[in-house]
């Protein structure tokens, strides 16, 4: 959870700061990571400081040698020399497993408290917990928490080949990537993977095998991954969510995610697999 953070505190720690405005982070200019520094550094966002709450880690796994604190501007225009708004995702890509961790799960809070306003039952306004993250209705009880929306992703193997897709968000940029798709209700990991091949590229699996899960914020996936085997059919893009669906020889890849994205240590561990023998 997240918690308030005392005026000794902010004038006696130095932080990491995670500054949201709408999607995007402010951060130092020409940087890819958060600034860490004292709130005397931060006077122009002076007027937010009875908001700032400090994200602790979950354990010493998420740790960062310093405290996160967190400021939501909301909608707020930040203009200020020496400052810039960047991208979630390019701080994600260009950082640290650790910044990895930290951002991903700041924003799926700030973009919780940001949706949970009012209750979704009776439309009266919704505080915030103090024991733990959630949000709670005081007229009619009605409690919420973080939505986790779990995901598959699997990478697809024959031979010395994997099966690689460009979605239609990755039009422009050309980047090839591995099969993923939300889990339906009452539907098992597994069913999921079968199901989503087959929607998005036509063909059918088989010998599934777990490979590993992320957290991934966009806004609150949790991407659980698998490596499988092709088992038969041609390829046939899903006409409005795959541009191009192509089987690709190890050793003569397109662009792809990088390793720091479940998708990209997918891709790695076919190639791994196939060198291995």
């Amino acid at each position: 959870m997240i918690k308030a953070v005392s005026d000794r505190q902010l004038q006696s720690a130095q932080a990491h700061w995670l500054i949201f405005s709408r999607d995007k982070i402010l951060v130092p200019k020409s940087t890819t990571s958060l600034y860490l520094g004292g709130w005397s550094a931060l006077e122009f966002i002076a007027h937010h400081q009875a908001s700032i709450v400090e994200l602790p880690p979950l354990s010493e796994h998420h740790s960062v040698g310093a405290p996160v604190y967190i400021i939501d501007t909301g909608a707020e225009h930040i203009e200020q020399d020496d400052w810039e708004l960047t991208s979630l995702r390019t701080l994600l890509a260009a950082g640290t497993d650790e910044q990895f961790n930290v951002l991903a799960r700041a924003w799926q809070y700030v973009h919780f408290l940001r949706t949970h306003r009012y209750c979704g039952q009776c439309g009266a306004k919704m505080e915030q917990v103090d024991w733990e993250m959630a949000m709670q209705c005081h007229q009619c009880k009605h409690r919420v928490y973080p939505r986790i929306s779990p995901c598959i992703i699997v990478a697809i193997y024959r031979q010395n080949q994997i099966l690689l897709a460009k979605g239609v968000r990755h039009k422009d940029t050309n980047m090839y990537s591995t099969i993923a798709g939300f889990v339906e209700s009452g539907e098992s990991l597994e069913q999921a993977v079968h199901r989503e091949v087959e929607e998005e590229v036509g063909v059918k699996v088989k010998n599934l095998t777990y490979f590993d899960s992320q957290p991934w914020p966009f806004p609150h996936s949790l991407m659980m991954g698998y490596l499988a085997e092709y088992e038969s059919g041609d390829i046939v893009p899903e006409e409005g969510e795959i541009v191009d669906a192509q089987w690709f020889d190890i050793d003569a890849l397109p662009d792809i995610p990088p390793k720091l994205s479940i998708a990209g240590r997918l891709i790695e561990a076919v190639l791994n697999k196939h060198k291995g023998g």
